[in-house]
């Protein structure tokens, strides 16, 4: 699959941000978040449930904006600091259980994927152009799903309709692909064909921003991890560096051994 990064903000990192504060309410959600990340790269963000990964992503997408009265802060995609909102979609796509909630209804798996045209949970008669079909045709057979895409949402199981949410991810080509908790509710037969498919995705030149709070979710593609709690950073380096019995013990407050499979990680030792 081809390719395209935003002309004119080319050179320009993905993400730039430095002093994000944020809240969500009365609760201070991120605590001075200073990240810049790189186009073409792979990370992923790790961290307990609870200490803000979502937050952050919600700030990505400008469903949440950082406070101003803190001192000075950056908060730059793609080189700008100003967006319109439906031009973002080109720059990344979002795949998150907040999403696949929404699509639980009487859509077909096709339907999804081509929604990601207009930014909609469904097509509401939407014109459909040749180029929206052989997009859309293209990105199934990408992901393997052709075969099941007259299938509505409600007929499939989580890990397919979770194929369908990347393919809406993916119709505009976005740079990076943003994964927020992509694995839960997934048995062990679709958390297989979930990471191949993302490995699939990262070969192919798309930038992952993986968000999670399982160590089994990192894919061998992944070389750079951010370790995440209490709204903060806590510490970002090379995977083989952060991903250690120390690093990962501290982060969730237990004793933990961590073991490496195939250029995995897992957690033992609870």
């Amino acid at each position: 699959m081809d390719n395209h990064s935003l002309s004119g903000q080319d050179t320009a990192p993905f993400l730039e941000f430095d002093n994000v504060t944020v809240f969500h309410g009365d609760k201070k959600v991120l605590d001075g978040l200073s990240v810049t990340l790189r186009r073409g790269g792979n990370v992923a963000i790790l961290g307990p449930n609870g200490a803000g990964k979502s937050s952050f992503i919600k700030t990505i997408t400008r469903e949440f904006y950082p406070r101003l009265d803190a001192g000075p802060v950056m908060f730059r995609i793609c080189g700008k600091d100003v967006w319109d909102v439906f031009a973002l979609r080109s720059a990344f796509g979002v795949v998150s259980n907040d999403l696949q909630y929404t699509f639980t209804r009487q859509i077909t798996g096709r339907e999804v994927v081509l929604s990601g045209f207009f930014s909609s949970i469904g097509l509401f008669n939407r014109e459909i152009t040749p180029e929206m079909d052989r997009k859309a045709d293209e990105i199934c057979a990408f992901l393997g799903v052709s075969g099941i895409s007259d299938r509505t949402m409600t007929e499939m199981s989580s890990g397919e309709s979770r194929r369908f949410l990347i393919g809406r991810a993916m119709v505009n080509d976005p740079g990076v692909l943003i994964l927020d908790e992509p694995t839960n509710s997934l048995d062990l037969n679709a958390l297989h064909t979930f990471r191949q498919t993302i490995r699939k995705i990262a070969r192919a030149g798309t930038g992952i921003i993986l968000v999670t709070h399982n160590l089994q979710d990192i894919i061998p593609e992944i070389d750079r991890v951010i370790l995440m709690k209490n709204g903060r950073f806590e510490a970002d380096g090379r995977k083989e560096d952060l991903l250690t019995d120390d690093h990962i013990g501290r982060l969730f407050g237990v004793p933990m051994k961590v073991i490496t499979v195939d250029g995995y990680y897992y957690a033992t030792g609870y």
